[in-house]
């Protein structure tokens, strides 16, 4: 019939249009073996943040992707469903990254880091166990969210952060958040596909930023005591200042979540994640070796092999 031929031709358009914004990558990151837990020697506490934060990615991820998963029987859109599994691909090559960056930290002889482990998996398995497919929905969406504002701030503010830093951990972690940009749209769709509501949806985001927030607090805590910084005045002021800055730049792009009507299509792809897809299109394995002492120019730049 000529309309169901031209509902195909639609949904295999969409569907085109979603695999060319997401590309699922295999990238290479090299830790040298003298690095330390502190990649960052200019700003040991932006480290253990970002440490910190890896260290849930592996339990995360497959949380979202099950989450994922569950909803998809119910997705009733070609296009949808075609994104969700681009999703679910990017997200497992993060988990795999993570994991690895993670044992790298282990080797360096943090003993903190498998009871931090312990305590974000049992977190993930009690969310999930407890909420309904609307609710991890919710959380799902709510952190995407979180995570497209987080990764606006990082590529803004990216050569006061990474500057001089060690090029495996700079380029895996605007990697990661280049890929949030590019699949910023997919968890926002199911959502709203399968359970979408406004209070639902704040709900979640809430849910999802507090409980972020506070598992990597008590990650940082936990590994800036085990480096003898906690308890240095020095090192908390420099922590604080940090903190401030990051959100100041953070909470207005975060605000904006709790808009009604708001949508992740309203926030521009920054254009220096364009270029890094780009640097990728050419050369993958320029694009996991940043050159962090250039990071003020307005495309990446790899360094030389």
């Amino acid at each position: 019939m000529p309309g169901g031929t031209g509902e195909a031709r639609a949904e295999e358009t969409a569907t085109q249009a979603g695999a060319a914004r997401m590309t699922v990558r295999r990238m290479g990151f090299a830790y040298p073996p003298a690095m330390s837990g502190h990649w960052n020697r200019k700003r040991p506490e932006f480290s253990q943040i970002v440490n910190a934060a890896s260290l849930a990615m592996p339990y995360l991820e497959p949380y979202l992707i099950r989450t994922m998963r569950a909803a998809r029987p119910r997705i009733r859109d070609a296009a949808l469903a075609a994104d969700l599994d681009s999703y679910v691909a990017q997200e497992a090559a993060h988990y795999r990254q993570h994991r690895t960056f993670n044992e790298e930290l282990k080797a360096r002889g943090y003993r903190s880091i498998e009871g931090l482990e312990a305590k974000i998996d049992a977190s993930y398995a009690k969310i999930e166990a407890k909420g309904s497919l609307a609710s991890n929905l919710a959380y799902a969406e709510g952190f995407e969210s979180m995570a497209l504002a987080i990764g606006e701030m990082l590529i803004e503010d990216r050569d006061f952060l990474f500057a001089g830093s060690e090029s495996g951990v700079a380029s895996l972690v605007l990697w990661h958040f280049v890929e949030e940009i590019e699949h910023k749209n997919v968890a926002y769709d199911v959502f709203e596909h399968v359970a979408g509501n406004y209070f639902r949806r704040v709900g979640g985001f809430l849910h999802a930023t507090g409980h972020i927030f506070l598992l990597t607090r008590a990650g940082y805590q936990t590994l800036l005591k085990e480096d003898g910084l906690w308890r240095d005045w020095r090192s908390r002021l420099a922590l604080a200042r940090l903190l401030v800055r990051i959100f100041a730049k953070l909470t207005p792009k975060l605000a904006r979540i709790l808009v009604p009507g708001y949508s992740p299509r309203q926030v521009a792809d920054p254009a220096w994640a364009l270029a890094w897809a780009r640097l990728f299109a050419k050369d993958g394995n320029a694009a996991g070796r940043l050159d962090t002492g250039r990071l003020d120019a307005p495309e990446p730049v790899a360094r030389a092999a």
